[in-house]
């Protein structure tokens, strides 16, 4: 019993004692350190300034040509010659197809005698008409037979006529042997071949000639911008570019026609420009990027486009403030181009805004700022696409 006393004791000194050294340490300043300031992060930050920023459109579009004619045959008959190669250029008047024009040749012939016996019974009656009269002058001819004899005049002068018009309806339709090209293009493939028996009722013809030079491009705008569009053609030329998915310059040309109506289904409408293609790089059939420059807002803010932020709540920038600060700021946004986004509402003239390093930054974040250079507003002929506001 003594020993279980003593064990007792010993364990409340020890319990005593360590309850001492926690009090000592504890007034002897053994308290944790106080948290370090999160270091300042490194960003890059320009100003918002006011510039002119052009106005360009952009929409998706597919290359045409500006004519295509499908070349047919408008007789019967066997093709006895091919004179295009399949591909090439042709000019307005090169002989095309030859059909065999034997027969249309021999229809002109028989067309012709015709007329010329007909134009020698017409003299044979005048003659007897001249007579008749000259006889009945002398009562020797009665005054039925030279009524008789004028009918008979008139009825081969008549004949005479449709011999005109026979020979002339049989000449066309020699002349439909040789067939021409209509127009300035570039064929097609060949439809038909040497030996083929062609007909004038063939729906699928002998060739196509499509003229690319020029060309035009169709493509297809938002319904909101066609009040742009519509003012600047009122103003005069507008110029578009078209440039391959890849965004390769492909030419430059004018916005040339914009449709009649609106589809309503989609709510867009399309516009036709026409480029100078001389060296073919714009292909019938090609799908194109068309833009187009419209106008320019004048005097607006700008920032560059790395500077726009989204969340779920709309735009926003992080505005660096006097003490080094960041401030997150919504801001309206009106129009993006060429690497500028106009800032309509929450920035003014002079404003510094991340534009580089920017994921890392929170609302109230202390900042290393360092400046950025500044990209000049973009011309109008670059071909910036037009974005609407988010």
């Amino acid at each position: 019993m003594a020993r279980l006393g003593i064990a007792l004791v010993s364990v409340a000194i020890a319990a005593a004692a360590g309850v001492g050294v926690w009090h000592f340490q504890r007034d002897a300043g053994g308290a944790a350190p106080a948290p370090r300031p999160k270091p300042a992060i490194p960003v890059t930050a320009v100003e918002a300034r006011r510039a002119d920023v052009p106005l360009v459109l952009s929409g998706l579009g597919v290359i045409q040509p500006l004519n295509v004619v499908t070349v047919r045959s408008r007789v019967d008959g066997e093709v006895v010659e091919l004179a295009y190669e399949e591909g090439r250029e042709v000019k307005e008047g090169d002989l095309l197809v030859q059909i065999d024009p034997r027969p249309y040749k021999a229809a002109l012939d028989q067309a012709k005698a015709k007329q010329a016996q007909d134009e020698a019974q017409f003299s044979n009656a005048e003659r007897d008409l001249a007579r008749s009269r000259q006889l009945a002058q002398s009562n020797f001819a009665s005054r039925q037979q030279v009524d008789s004899q004028a009918a008979e005049v008139a009825r081969l002068k008549a004949l005479i006529e449709a011999d005109r018009a026979a020979v002339e309806a049989a000449q066309i339709e020699l002349d439909y042997t040789t067939i021409r090209a209509p127009m300035r293009g570039r064929a097609g493939f060949r439809l038909v071949d040497k030996g083929n028996l062609v007909r004038s009722s063939d729906a699928t013809g002998i060739v196509t000639l499509s003229q690319t030079d020029p060309i035009t491009a169709v493509f297809t705008l938002p319904e909101r911008d066609f009040p742009d569009v519509s003012a600047a053609l009122r103003r005069g030329r507008v110029e578009a570019v078209a440039s391959s998915p890849d965004g390769r310059q492909l030419g430059r040309g004018e916005l040339s026609v914009l449709n009649s109506q609106i589809d309503q289904t989609t709510g867009t409408f399309k516009a036709k420009a026409t480029f100078a293609n001389a060296d073919g790089a714009l292909w019938p059939g090609q799908s194109v990027s068309v833009t187009a420059s419209v106008g320019a807002l004048e005097n607006v803010v700008t920032i560059p486009d790395d500077a726009l932020q989204r969340g779920p709540q709309g735009a926003f920038a992080f505005v660096v403030k006097d003490d080094g600060s960041a401030e997150r700021r919504p801001i309206t946004v009106s129009l993006q181009a060429g690497g500028l986004a106009v800032v309509t509402r929450g920035l003014v003239t002079g404003e510094r805004v991340v534009a580089a390093g920017a994921s890392r930054v929170a609302e109230g974040a202390r900042l290393d700022v360092s400046e950025a250079p500044r990209a000049e507003a973009p011309a109008a002929a670059n071909g910036a696409p037009k974005t609407g506001a988010p």
